[in-house]
């Protein structure tokens, strides 16, 4: 059978289109594919990226930027990170085992340093031996024991100046709301002078405030550690004083636990600086006090809930326990007086150094009961140079006694002293909100360092 014309440009048009077709088709499948390759090669560079930031993360932290050592004595650490360190003596040199002038260690393998009294080191990290990765103090110290405590204890303290807690609004005599001080004093703010007058109480700073007239006022603040004026110009509320709408703290209380005494009547607390609770800033001290407190309660911890200790604290001459003269990010420091060294009858023991500490078995020292007790936990990971300090040791809470009466960590234990092979390692200082057997400690070396 033969075709017509028309059939023939009929088969002609159908297979042009069918070409049509198929190169749209191919078209798009090349279109799939470029799209594919380009996102799995996307997805893999982010996935090396991610697991090269990972292992960044975890070398870091395993390589402490300051190790310290005992003054005449050999130290032992192991890192197990492959890097090697070169060794530069900035001290004088003592009775040491380290030659004089640059010295290049295998951080991967276990190293022994014997330093002299007054000797102190840098060392220039490098990965795999070339790769310029991070500076490392070798700071040598004076070996010595802590007696430890583990005793709750009422803390009162008075700020540097006044602390604004936040900036608000009032109704004004004319009916409207005002607020003097929005956007020009913030949250965090301390108030150290009115008109350049010196603030110390919020009494002081309201009178000053209530006092002026309607005339504006230079407010003198410390504002991450920079000192600024601010003018603000008050308004009369609907009773006639005059405002500016900020609420301002001077002076904060609570419980904590002693962590250690030291030979000279020293004492260490809490293991974390005290911060406002409404700012979330590190409260910064003019005057403290340490008081004798009773536990009146127990509020057991559980999922979501880290529980509390209450205490009940009297104000009184009587019960004073020391003075407090530091407030920083690595606890509470002050002198004691006779009557706290009462408080346990604990024998000092030596300090354990960071390097010196390793999962498993451990122990923590807490008054949960009345008096102070060990009790045992588990360190299940220790963070030589963690970005936040008071969390350098991960643990556990493993004694069935303490969790029957707290639940693992509450509340008010923080500063509870941290034992392991007989040695003073550290201090409680956080719990997880969500599993209250679980928490954080700080190196003893890190408050020390004070």
């Amino acid at each position: 059978m033969r075709y017509g014309d028309k059939d023939k440009d009929r088969v002609k048009e159908q297979a042009g289109g069918d070409t049509v077709i198929f190169l749209q088709n191919w078209r798009r499948q090349v279109r799939r594919y470029r799209i594919y390759r380009i996102s799995l090669c996307a997805a893999l560079f982010l996935s090396f990226a991610a697991l090269a930031g990972y292992g960044y993360y975890l070398v870091d932290s395993s390589i402490p930027s300051v190790i310290h050592v005992r003054a005449d004595e050999e130290e032992s650490f192991h890192l197990r990170v492959p890097a090697k360190g070169e060794l530069i003596s900035v001290g004088a040199q003592g009775e040491s085992n380290i030659p004089k002038g640059a010295v290049t260690i295998d951080l991967s393998e276990p190293v022994t340093l014997k330093t002299g009294s007054t000797d102190n080191y840098a060392m220039e990290v490098k990965l795999f031996g070339f790769l310029p990765f991070k500076q490392v103090g070798i700071r040598v110290i004076e070996d010595q024991e802590l007696i430890p405590v583990g005793v709750p204890v009422g803390i009162y303290m008075e700020s540097d100046g006044v602390l604004v807690v936040g900036v608000g609004s009032f109704q004004g005599q004319d009916g409207q709301s005002h607020s003097p001080a929005k956007h020009i004093l913030q949250s965090g703010d301390y108030v150290l002078r009115l008109n350049g007058e010196a603030i110390s109480d919020k009494e002081s700073f309201i009178r000053g405030i209530e006092e002026c007239s309607g005339d504006p006022q230079i407010v003198t603040v410390e504002r991450r550690g920079e000192e600024i004026d601010l003018q603000v110009k008050p308004v009369r509320d609907s009773n006639g004083a005059y405002k500016i709408g900020v609420w301002v703290r001077d002076s904060t209380q609570g419980v904590g636990t002693m962590t250690y005494i030291d030979s000279e009547g020293n004492f260490g607390a809490l293991g974390h600086g005290i911060n406002d609770v409404d700012t979330s800033t590190l409260m910064e001290m003019y005057d403290g006090t340490l008081y004798r407190t009773e536990i009146i309660s127990i509020q057991k911890g559980a999922s979501g809930n880290p529980g509390e200790m209450t205490g009940m604290i009297v104000y009184s001459d009587e019960n004073i326990l020391g003075d407090i003269t530091y407030n920083g990010t690595e606890g509470i420091f002050g002198c004691c007086n006779q009557k706290a060294l009462q408080l346990t009858e604990n024998q000092p023991l030596p300090i354990g150094l960071k390097q010196e500490i390793v999962k498993g078995d451990a122990q923590i020292l807490c008054a949960v009961e009345g008096k102070p007790k060990y009790y045992d936990i588990k360190i299940t990971g220790i963070h030589l140079d963690h970005d936040n300090i008071n969390r350098g040791i991960e643990l556990t809470v493993t004694d069935p006694e303490l969790l029957k009466i707290t639940g693992g960590i509450v509340q008010g234990m923080s500063g509870a002293p941290i034992i392991q092979n007989g040695k003073f390692v550290g201090a409680v200082t956080h719990v997880l909100v969500q599993d209250s057997t679980r928490g954080y400690g700080i190196f003893i070396e890190n408050m020390l360092e004070h």
